[in-house]
This record gives C-alpha cells, sequence and structure tokens, in this order.
C-alpha cells in the first residue's frame, strides 16, 4: 500500500473514491472537496496513482497491484475476468481495513462499480453511504455488442458480460445511490434500480474550452489557424467503437469534394473497447491499408494524443468536428467540442441525441452512412458562415447544462454532502 501523506488541518467530511484508475472521473469532486477543507481517501492501482501528481495534506492515497493473468483460452475468458474482478474487491477490502486499522473511517465512499472494486465494501463499511458511479450496465443486446456487424464480438462474449453483470449488480445492491453523467447511460440499467440513479455530469470547464477566432496551433511540423478548412476527430484510441473506420472511409469523398482540406486525427492506437485485431495490429494500420491511394496522405495528420493545451487549440481551429460512437459511453471529447465552439457532425446514436439536435446545435448522420458523413462534413467547410448560428448553439448547451463551475460541481458537492450526511435527497435527472 501507499504511504499516506501527514494530516493536519481540520476535516468537515472525509470520502474515500475507489476507481482502479483514480482519479478518472471523480478528478473535480476531489479537487472541490479539498479545496473546500474536506478530507479525501483514494483507493486505486498503483500505477493509476504514479501517473497523477496531486499531493495534498488531507490527501490519503492507497495503492493495489492489478491481476494481469491472461485467459489460456477463450473458454476460460469469462472465469479469468471474474477472478480479475474479486481480486481487486479482495484489494480495496485490504486498503480499507488498513484505514480504518489507521483511525480513518470514511463518512462516505464513492466508488464505480464496472471492475470488482465494490464487491467487498459493504463487507467492511456495513453502514457507510455509498454511491456508485453507474457509468454503463453491460448488455449484450441493444446497446454496443450487437451495434457493428463488421466487427463482432467474442463468441464468449455473453459469458463474459454475465459475469460482469453479476458483479455490477452486487454493487448496485449495495449501493446508497448512484451517479450517471447523462440520461440515456441511467436509462441502460435496470428499471428497478433507476429510481436511485442520479443524473449529473463531471462537468466540461467552458471558461477554458472556449471559441477564439485568433486560434493557431503547430502539429506535426504544420501550422493550423482558425478559418483554415481543418477536420477535427479526436478519440482516446482509434477504433470500430468511435467509428474510426466510417471516418476514415469517408476521407475519398471528402477530400474530392474539398481538395483543400486538412485531416487532423487526435488519438493512440491502443483499444480502449471492443477486441483487437489479430497479430497485434492496431485499426489506424488496418485502415490505411484499406484506403491505400485513395486519398492524399499529406491532407491526412496523424497526431497521437495531445497535451491538453494544444488539444484545446486544435479545437479552437476546427472548421468542423467529426464524433461517432456506438451506443455507448458519451466521450468527453463530444462536449469539450461543442464548449469549443465547433461545429460538430456526429452519429445519430442515442448517447449523442440527447445531446445534439440535428441542425439546431449540430448535424447528425447516419453512424455507418460513410457517403452521407463525407457531404456533411464537406458542406460545413464548404459554408463556413451557415455553421455560425450552430456552433454558438453547441455552446450554450454546454454551458447551460454541463459547465463545471457553476453547474455540475456544485451539485455534485451537495449530492456528497446529503449523502454523507444520511439526509433525503432529491433525484438528480
Amino acid at each position: 500500500m501507499a504511504g499516506l501523506l501527514p494530516f493536519e488541518s481540520p476535516v468537515f467530511v472525509r470520502i474515500c473514491f475507489i476507481h482502479q484508475n483514480i482519479p478518472a472521473q471523480f478528478r473535480h469532486l476531489i479537487d472541490g472537496l479539498l479545496a473546500r477543507g474536506d478530507e479525501v481517501v483514494v483507493i486505486g492501482q498503483r500505477k493509476a496513482l504514479a501517473r497523477w501528481p496531486l499531493r495534498h495534506q488531507r490527501l490519503h492515497q492507497l495503492g493495489y497491484e492489478a491481476t494481469s493473468a491472461s485467459p489460456p483460452d477463450a473458454a476460460s475468458a469469462s472465469g479469468i475476468e471474474f477472478e480479475r474482478m474479486a481480486g481487486r474487491g479482495r484489494a480495496v477490502g485490504q486498503a480499507l481495513r488498513l484505514l480504518l486499522s489507521r483511525g480513518l473511517r470514511p463518512d462516505m465512499v464513492v466508488a464505480h462499480p464496472g471492475w470488482g472494486e465494490m464487491m467487498f465494501v459493504r463487507a467492511e463499511l456495513p453502514d457507510t453511504p455509498l454511491l456508485a458511479y453507474c457509468e454503463f450496465f453491460y448488455s449484450d443486446r441493444g446497446t454496443d455488442v450487437d451495434f457493428d456487424a463488421e466487427f463482432p464480438s467474442a463468441a464468449n462474449v455473453r459469458y463474459i458480460l454475465q459475469l460482469r453483470r453479476a458483479v455490477q449488480l452486487l454493487a448496485l445492491n449495495d449501493m446508497d445511490a448512484g451517479l450517471c453523467p447523462t440520461a440515456w447511460q441511467r436509462a441502460v440499467h435496470p428499471a428497478p434500480l433507476q429510481p436511485k440513479l442520479h443524473v449529473l455530469h463531471d462537468g466540461i470547464d467552458t471558461d477554458r474550452l472556449r471559441p477564439h477566432p485568433a486560434a493557431s496551433v503547430c502539429l506535426n511540423g504544420v501550422t493550423f489557424r482558425a478559418g483554415d478548412p481543418v477536420v477535427t476527430y479526436v478519440a482516446r484510441n482509434l477504433e470500430p467503437y468511435r467509428g474510426f473506420h466510417i471516418f476514415m472511409r469517408c476521407l475519398p469523398q471528402l477530400l474530392r469534394r474539398v481538395p483543400q482540406a486538412q485531416i487532423v486525427v487526435v488519438g493512440g492506437d491502443d483499444v480502449s473497447y471492443g477486441r483487437r485485431l489479430q497479430g497485434g495490429e492496431s485499426y489506424r494500420a488496418r485502415l490505411l491499408a484499406e484506403m491505400g491511394g485513395q486519398f492524399d496522405l499529406s491532407h491526412v495528420h496523424f497526431v497521437g494524443r495531445l497535451a491538453p493545451g494544444v488539444y484545446q487549440q486544435l479545437l479552437q481551429v476546427s472548421a468542423v468536428h467529426a464524433y461517432l460512437t456506438y451506443p455507448f459511453v458519451l466521450s468527453w471529447s463530444l462536449l469539450e467540442a461543442m464548449s469549443a465552439g465547433c461545429c460538430v457532425v456526429a452519429s445519430r446514436t442515442p448517447p449523442v441525441q440527447e445531446v445534439i439536435e440535428d441542425k439546431v446545435n449540430g448535424h447528425l448522420v447516419d453512424f455507418f452512412d460513410v457517403a452521407g458523413l463525407a457531404a456533411q462534413l464537406a458542406e460545413v467547410l464548404l459554408k463556413p458562415q451557415e455553421a455560425t448560428a450552430l456552433r454558438q448553439a453547441a455552446r450554450r448547451t454546454v454551458v447551460n447544462a454541463y459547465d463545471l463551475q457553476r453547474v455540475c460541481l456544485p451539485k455534485g458537492l451537495a449530492l456528497l454532502d446529503r449523502l454523507a450526511s444520511r439526509q433525503p435527497v432529491e433525484p438528480l435527472v
């Protein structure tokens, strides 16, 4: 376990956050609690804690080692998956026992139920208020798993998902309340549990991510400026879940319509969601091979992952931003692009439709409509003045409903306070 940092100041409330990739979605809540004088305990994988530079006299960090065993064959993958989740649960239980042995009993716990870390929280803290961050409920029908026939899930995926659901349901049964970033993410959870689920996004820093008509950014030795025909695409990793294959396939048609367009693609070559390709091949390499010779590669710039300031500048120079997703967790990047005043062309999928209304604050196209995506991106590039109202409406949407400092963080801290003090909580919907 990582050592506990010294604590000297008076405590208003002590809240424990549990997430394997801490701070993850809890970053803003943790910052807000520390800023007002509360005490915070975090439990997560040691490698995640090592990547997180925050140190504070009222912040206690406990790390655990993740189980990394690989399944010997597909038939045993579900059992290995369950053991991994149970291992995380045991590690968190040990961390909680250590806390209690040092007199650091939490006033409440906030945890992610998706990876087993909540499995034994109730065994160690039977009477402590427990808030679950209900990001997504695994299903094998009607969401991500059966959406894209081109990239089918593994044959044993239903076994794995059944075990994941079992672990989630155990955690959701134990929670006092749950928190979902969007209404659609709440709606995919079992109906009997939904009355306990509050809808509140993590929050977008709209003061930082705002339009800048004189913005510029230099990437791979090329300088892009606001007003240039720049098409942006952003994902943590370039993969089908975020429509990377659809986006790449639209580029030949897009560049024929707008030969001067510059395409900037942000994202890594790993896989965050779904299946990996055989032999370690990346989806970028696969799609580049498929599209070889169909467009001028000098107009397509793969820039990997960007530092926050550079990423902000890129969004500010974007002439049009493409966002595609399976019916799955909504990306922060969509709301960040809207906050920066991008004109967004997005997939007509349920998570997106909660945020974007076609022709009001963005454009929607069918996820699989390659020609339609190319045509809509080209139209925005060729008629930039017609996108002005959409850009302004997109930013208003985020400022009004997803602003970090004025909307999401105050509501989130108020929810924590009421739960920690065991007061009744009105639903956030």
